[in-house]
């Protein structure tokens, strides 16, 4: 994800909450002014003031909004990985003030409800999802929108249980997960196994009416998704991407 010109708003916001979402996965809830207006899909510019600490990455990173827009606060959700950055977001106190600019980018969900949205999401890839996700659920949005979910092991996976449940709150909502390691896993698991691939996408996609494509997570799988839409005789123009690197 690359970081965004200077389109959005600079403000201060401090750091209210945080929560664990999965293995390695944490969400932090920030204070959202009531000028703060963004599209579900949008990121932010989040820099570190005074940090303890710092490395050659730097004290600034590109999030997705986690959250939906009827939400009191803005969440991102990241992994956490051993960086400096990621170790002072996880241990700094409650009321720690970040500066945040935004929002930035247009990974947003189209338009014309009577086209299908595909949502193809690699582990922390899910985030600008799951803002999109509970944005239609909560505006009863008439769009079908299919979430095929990649991941090693349930244990993996943020929100896993949310975005099952969330069938439930939307009837034009299909989850489809799977799984890719099961063997390191100590859960149970019903759903799908390997990646996501042609075969997989035609068993669930058989009612998806002209869909438009949606890919996020590494590089990678990214690239490889994209090649196989490609592949398969879908037009670029039905394609849109967001790779979250430095995850």
């Amino acid at each position: 994800m690359s970081t965004g010109a200077a389109e959005g708003a600079n403000f201060l916001a401090k750091l209210k909450r945080r929560d664990l979402v999965a293995d390695g996965s944490m969400a932090f809830h920030f204070e959202k002014p009531a000028s703060f207006v963004f599209t579900p899909g949008q990121f932010i510019n989040m820099d570190l003031l005074s940090p303890a600490e710092t490395d050659a990455e730097g004290d600034m990173r590109a999030f997705s909004v986690s959250s939906a827009p009827y939400e009191d606060t803005i969440v991102v959700t990241t992994r956490l990985r051993d960086t400096a950055f990621k170790r002072v977001l996880k241990t700094m106190p409650l009321e720690t003030e970040v500066k945040i600019e935004g929002p930035f980018g247009d990974l947003r969900l189209h338009n014309d409800a009577k086209r299908a949205a595909v949502l193809l999401a690699g582990g922390i890839g899910i985030t600008p999802f799951h803002s999109i996700l509970l944005d239609a659920a909560k505006r009863k949005l008439p769009h079908h929108i299919f979430l095929f979910f990649s991941n090693n092991r349930p244990e993996d996976a943020p929100f896993l249980d949310e975005l099952q449940l969330l069938e439930k709150r939307n009837a034009n909502y299909k989850f489809i997960g799977t799984m890719t390691k099961m063997e390191e896993s100590k859960t149970s698991w019903q759903g799908e196994r390997g990646f996501i691939n042609k075969e997989m996408l035609d068993k669930h996609l058989k009612n998806a009416s002209s869909p438009i494509y949606y890919i996020a997570g590494p590089p990678g799988m990214v690239k490889a998704l994209h090649a196989m839409l490609q592949a398969a005789g879908i037009d670029d123009d039905d394609i849109r991407t967001e790779e979250f690197t430095g995850y």
